[in-house]
C-alpha cells in the first residue's frame, strides 16, 4: 500500500514544529509513499521549505486560502493510493503509518482516524481541563472510542482517506473551516467533519475507523490552554456545526454530538464532583467547564443556525 503524507503549513512562526512533523514521517517504520508539504499562500516559506527538504514535494496551496484549500492541493498532488494528513505543530509515533494503512484492509474502509494525544505547553494538564472537551486542542477525546470501531468522522489532524475519494466526492469543503474566519477570527473548524459524512453519505457501506494504535502527539500551546480560547473555541464549534449540518443534514451531522452531550458529559460533570468529594477541588472547575462548554457550544450553533437562515432568506 503507497501513502502519501500531507502536512498543510502556513507560516514560519511554526518552523521548528514542521521540522518535528517532517522528521517524526521520515522516521516512520513503514516508510511513506511521499511526503507533501503544502504551503498556504506564503512565497517565502514556500522558498525555504524548498531548500530545506529537496527530497520532499512542497507546493503552493492552488485552491482557496486555508486549510480546507490546502488539503485538496494535497490530494491532487498525491500519487499514493492512500493519502495521510498530519497536524503541521504535531508529531506522529513511529508506528503512525503502519496502524493507518492496516486500517485499510477491509476494502469498505474509506477512512481511518487515528489517537491524538495533547502535548502541553505548560508541562502539564491545567487542572480545570475536563478531558470530555479535549477536542477544544484539536485532540482525541474522553467519549470516543478506546478501541479500534467504526466512527461517524475522524480528527482531521490525523486522518487518512482512500486518494482516489477525496476528489470523487469533491474534496473538503472551502465553506467550512479555518478558510472562513470574517471580520473577527474565530478558531472555526469541522470541515473534516462534513467531509466525512458526505463521503459516507455517498458510498453506501462506507465506514470509517477509528485506530487507537496510530498514535500522533499534538502541541497545545500556552495560549490555548486558557478558559478565554476554551470558550471561544466552544462557541466557533457551535458555528461550524451549524455549516455542517446545513450542508449534510441535522440527522447525520448532530448524531455523535447529541450522544456525546446525553452521555458523556453529564457523567464527565459528576466525575469532576465526584473528585471534589475525594479531596481534589479542581473537580469543580472540571464539571463547571463542561457546563460552559456544552452551553457555548450550543449557542454558537444557535447562533450559526438563525445566520444561514437570514442569508437564505
Amino acid at each position: 500500500m503507497r501513502t502519501s503524507v500531507v502536512i498543510c503549513v502556513y507560516t514560519e512562526e511554526r518552523w521548528e514544529d514542521i521540522r518535528a512533523a517532517v522528521a517524526s514521517v521520515e522516521n516512520q517504520r513503514r516508510r511513506p509513499y511521499e511526503i507533501i508539504l503544502v504551503v498556504d499562500y506564503n512565497a517565502d516559506l514556500l522558498l525555504r521549505l524548498k531548500r530545506e527538504y529537496p527530497d520532499v514535494i512542497v507546493v503552493e496551496n492552488t485552491q482557496e486560502k486555508g486549510l480546507s484549500g490546502g488539503k485538496n492541493t494535497g490530494a491532487a498532488t498525491a500519487s499514493g493510493d492512500i493519502v495521510a494528513y498530519l497536524d503541521d505543530d504535531a508529531v506522529a509515533e513511529p508506528g503512525w503509518l503502519e496502524a493507518l494503512e492496516e486500517g485499510f484492509q477491509d476494502p469498505a474502509v474509506v477512512g481511518v482516524g487515528g489517537l491524538t494525544r495533547p502535548l502541553w505547553a505548560t508541562g502539564r494538564r491545567p487542572g480545570w481541563f475536563p478531558r470530555e472537551f479535549d477536542w477544544t486542542v484539536g485532540c482525541s477525546y474522553r467519549g470516543m472510542p478506546t478501541r479500534r470501531a467504526p466512527i461517524r468522522n475522524v480528527m482531521g489532524g490525523n486522518a487518512a482517506f482512500r486518494r482516489e475519494l477525496v476528489g470523487q466526492v469533491g474534496g473538503f469543503h472551502t465553506g467550512i473551516g479555518r478558510s472562513v474566519q470574517g471580520r473577527k477570527p474565530r478558531p472555526l473548524g469541522c470541515e473534516e467533519t462534513e467531509f466525512c459524512i458526505r463521503l459516507s453519505q455517498r458510498i453506501p457501506g462506507a465506514v470509517m475507523l477509528f485506530e487507537p494504535a496510530a498514535v500522533i502527539g499534538h502541541k497545545v500551546p500556552r495560549v490555548r490552554a486558557g478558559f478565554a480560547y476554551f470558550r471561544s473555541r466552544c462557541y466557533a464549534e457551535g458555528l461550524s456545526k451549524a455549516l455542517v449540518t446545513h450542508s449534510v443534514g441535522a440527522g447525520d451531522g448532530l448524531a455523535s454530538e447529541r450522544a456525546h452531550a446525553l452521555k458523556a458529559l453529564p457523567l464527565g460533570a459528576l466525575r469532576g464532583l465526584g473528585d471534589v468529594l475525594r479531596g481534589d477541588l479542581s473537580g469543580f472547575g472540571r464539571a463547571a467547564a463542561i457546563v460552559v462548554g456544552l452551553v457555548w457550544t450550543t449557542w454558537g450553533y444557535v447562533v450559526g443556525s438563525l445566520r444561514l437562515k437570514v442569508a437564505k432568506s
